[in-house]
């Protein structure tokens, strides 16, 4: 008898991935097996011969249209995450325009997608060059400081405000012009007293849940500041029922302006993602002006997965079921034990990032049966 199985896929981390993360995509395979009534398979080995339909939950963005076909990933419902027709659009370099039309880009830009999302994002230009950074640099610089952004780096880290053309230059000297021309940078408005908040669909089997959230940061164990966790409100169904709740004025607008983004997605040929998060930062520019915006896109495995599973878990067990609020905590250093209701992810040393602790947990949100 044919086993559907779900399997984890590490196409670019090159089995290098910290241990914590390894580990908590073994606890997502598994639960995602759960919840589609399929067996676990571990790391998925090309040598084997496996009998049945396969579910891959892949530790990055797929960038490569031809390894998804060997694979047999031809949509959603084949993976969780995303599939994207180039590199550089699993990044959030497609959020900008360039600072000029027709100058140098990678295979495949289009300018179309940041023209259809200039009123869901920032202000801000994406360059590949060094004459477009210092160009896109002195623009912006002219009202208050920048923020820099390398493309690849998650969670804040590697960023810097800029606050003159000196110390652009002083940041471009840190990247590599080859990786400048095929990645590219971000330069963008820089806010302050900022909110980020998490907007975002997944959909695996029969379910569809959409959501908003906030993240939370904390400090690790080197003292650096970095993300904690997230706190959701998730609907069972898409997008036109998340918006029918009674959300604040702030919130309503994140959540249209990461429908938009969404929405824009589809000028990607071969694209396709049944994960889907968006952080919109929300805050004030130097001009005093408040300001609202999708930062970046994440079609993968991340942080808030841990809760985007629990709540589908909590659709499936109960039909009647339209809202719950389901929270990652990510803790590190010594901590309390988690709840005795809560799924644990990770709780140990990483041997990278010292002591840790992963788990969420997730509740019925007040009257929305």
């Amino acid at each position: 008898m044919a086993h559907d199985v779900v399997v984890e896929y590490s196409p670019q981390t090159g089995g290098f991935a910290d241990m914590h993360e390894r580990l908590t995509r073994a606890v997502v395979a598994k639960r995602l097996a759960t919840l589609m009534g399929f067996a676990y398979g571990g790391e998925y080995d090309c040598s084997a011969q496996y009998l049945g339909r396969l579910y891959f939950v892949p530790s990055n963005t797929l960038i490569s249209l031809e390894q998804a076909a060997q694979l047999g990933i031809a949509g959603e419902h084949d993976l969780f995450g995303g599939l994207v027709p180039y590199p550089f659009v699993a990044t959030k370099i497609i959020t900008h325009p360039p600072i000029e039309p027709n100058v140098f880009a990678p295979e495949g830009w289009s300018d179309t997608f940041p023209r259809q999302v200039h009123g869901a994002g920032l202000e801000g230009y994406s360059v590949f060059t060094s004459e477009q950074t210092y160009s896109a640099g002195e623009r912006l610089l002219e009202n208050g400081p920048i923020r820099f952004k390398p493309v690849h780096a998650t969670a804040g880290r590697g960023q810097r405000v800029i606050r003159s053309l000196t110390e652009l230059a002083d940041a471009l000297a840190t990247i590599d012009p080859a990786e400048l021309a095929t990645s590219g940078l971000v330069l963008e408005e820089n806010l302050t007293a900022v909110t980020t908040y998490s907007v975002g669909q997944v959909r695996v089997a029969d379910l569809t849940a959409t959501y908003y959230g906030s993240q939370r940061l904390t400090t690790d164990n080197a003292g650096d500041e970095v993300y904690g966790g997230s706190d959701l409100v998730v609907a069972r169904g898409d997008f036109d029922v998340l918006v029918r709740l009674p959300l604040p004025e702030n919130i309503r607008i994140a959540v249209e302006q990461a429908r938009a983004y969404d929405a824009a997605t589809s000028i990607f040929p071969g694209m396709f993602a049944s994960r889907r998060n968006y952080d919109v930062a929300q805050g004030t520019n130097a001009r005093g002006q408040w300001r609202s915006g999708v930062l970046e896109q994440s079609w993968r495995m991340g942080g808030a997965t841990g809760a985007e599973i629990a709540a589908l878990e909590a659709f499936q067990a109960d039909p009647g079921l339209e809202v719950v609020h389901a929270s990652t905590f990510e803790i590190y250093g010594e901590s309390q034990a988690p709840p005795p209701h809560a799924t644990v992810y990770f709780r140990g040393t990483d041997d990278r990032v010292g002591l840790l602790t992963k788990y969420t947990v997730v509740e019925v949100h007040a009257n929305t049966r």
